[in-house]
């Protein structure tokens, strides 16, 4: 259907329901028969606005009680469902994340507060991979090879778990605590990166022995790249391009806590002066008052200016 039909039928089809009850008044044979139409044009309207409204007021109910619980706030990392990314805004209706491709998603609350949500911790994180290795190669020796490939990345407290004891290979978990998480992305790419140049430089091939047994290939033929002594590009900065209108919404969140604290701070100290009988006292809590305030103000100026 044509675009332009399409928004011809979207107007005017709310006119015509506005226009029904003066039209059923008009030519309505009878007061009777205009009462009964118009009865039932009233609940069919009242049926509708019911049904829509009920969408309306659980999404409203549901952001009144994640506001209340705080469970994450712009600039966290959320996981519901099928989607991931960082918050960017927390409305009463609905709430936006920037996902891993830059793009913004809408999610309705009621959806949030339905479904379990995975909320990364702003203090630290565990990162992990996971890789499939054959039951010819001890898994002493790939505990170690995982172990220092998380260390260098770095990862604090690096640990290997045997995941999954498959048919045909063996499932490994290699993890760590990440305290920046900030570079949540960046850190996840390089810990797999470190991994590939781990097994590889100790020639282990990373293909289960299904692989091994139906390629075309001389036995020994290994699946390993060529080394390349040439560094990769720093990739650190991948979050923050990603992530660009998150991070900015969390730095504006934080400000605004800065500036609430600030307006609690002044508002003690002028308690202390009232309550103060030593001029010499009220001069110096004066003075403080006064250079928290004028530092309020630039705090106020950079948060007007951001939220431009």
């Amino acid at each position: 259907m044509d675009e332009k039909i399409r928004k011809g039928i979207y107007i005017a089809v709310p006119v015509l329901l506005l226009l029904t009850p003066f039209i059923i008044l008009r030519f309505s044979p009878d007061k009777g028969t205009s009462e009964i139409l118009l009865t039932f044009f009233g609940i069919i309207i009242s049926a509708a606005i019911a049904i829509s409204s009920t969408t309306f007021i659980s999404n409203f109910m549901a952001g009144i009680m994640l506001s209340s619980i705080s469970r994450f706030r712009p600039g966290n990392f959320l996981s519901v469902g099928k989607y991931f990314g960082k918050v960017t805004v927390r409305g009463l209706l609905h709430t936006e994340i920037q996902t891993e491709d830059s793009d913004l998603t809408t999610l309705p609350n009621l959806y949030l507060l339905t479904n379990p949500c995975k909320v990364v911790r702003k203090e630290k994180t565990v990162i992990s991979a996971t890789v499939s290795l054959g039951y010819d190669v001890p898994h002493a020796q790939v505990k170690n090879l995982l172990t220092k490939a998380a260390a260098e990345v770095p990862l604090e407290e690096p640990f290997v778990q045997v995941a999954h004891l498959g048919d045909y290979s063996v499932e490994y978990r290699v993890a760590g605590i990440l305290k920046n998480v900030k570079k949540f992305l960046a850190t996840r790419s390089k810990l797999r990166e470190n991994i590939l140049d781990a097994l590889h430089h100790a020639e282990i091939e990373i293909v289960s022995p299904t692989f091994m047994f139906t390629r075309t290939l001389s036995p020994k033929k290994q699946i390993i790249p060529e080394t390349d002594e040439q560094h990769s590009i720093d990739d650190l900065a991948m979050d923050s391009v990603i992530f660009d209108k998150a991070d900015e919404a969390e730095s504006i969140d934080n400000m605004h806590s800065r500036y609430e604290i600030m307006v609690e701070q002044i508002k003690a100290i002028e308690a202390r002066i009232k309550k103060t009988d030593s001029e010499e006292e009220i001069q110096r809590l004066q003075q403080e008052v006064g250079w928290r305030t004028t530092s309020m103000e630039r705090l106020r100026s950079k948060i007007d200016e951001a939220e431009k």
